[in-house]
């Protein structure tokens, strides 16, 4: 599990959120209200979906914990956002990408590693910024053949 490091540029995202726990996961609630009206959006750049979450500061991993999961595409612009959609601006910063090939059923084992081994035995801590799934050409939702790329915020540890 070695990521590439680099540093993702100031983006601008119209989508929809919402906010929830792990034990209460409503991810396919929210991409199935966001999926039929993404073709609204005007300026978008790129086919690329964006699977965003913005966790609480001191954020614990625990199924309780409330967060908030964003569905997305990068915009050039806010001039237009359709009815229903909101905006999101991430800022610029280092992120460590993981490649995560496979169906959803092992994600979690994926972020866990994430998170309790690499993280903690890396010369980074997480940074407090969004983390996000860019979910490209390549992605087959249940598709055991599916890639995405998981962007983990990250600053150096001193």
């Amino acid at each position: 599990m070695i990521p590439k490091i680099k540093t993702f540029p100031t983006t601008k995202f119209i989508g929809k959120n919402l906010s929830f726990t792990y034990v209460n996961y409503r991810a396919f609630e929210l991409w199935s209200s966001f999926m039929p009206s993404r073709k609204e959006i005007q300026n978008s750049i790129g086919n690329e979906l964006y699977n965003i979450q913005i966790n609480p500061k001191n954020f614990d991993f625990s199924p309780n914990t409330t967060f908030v999961k964003w569905a997305a595409v990068a915009v050039s612009t806010f001039d237009f956002v359709p009815e229903g959609m909101k905006t999101l601006e991430i800022q610029d910063g280092l992120y460590a990408v993981f490649n995560y090939k496979g169906d959803q059923s092992n994600v979690a084992v994926f972020f866990k590693a994430i998170y309790t081994e690499w993280l903690p035995n890396s010369e980074f801590d997480l940074d407090a910024r969004p983390q996000f799934e860019i979910l490209g050409e390549k992605y087959k939702k249940d598709d055991p053949n599916s890639e995405e790329e998981i962007w983990i915020p990250i600053k150096k540890r001193f």
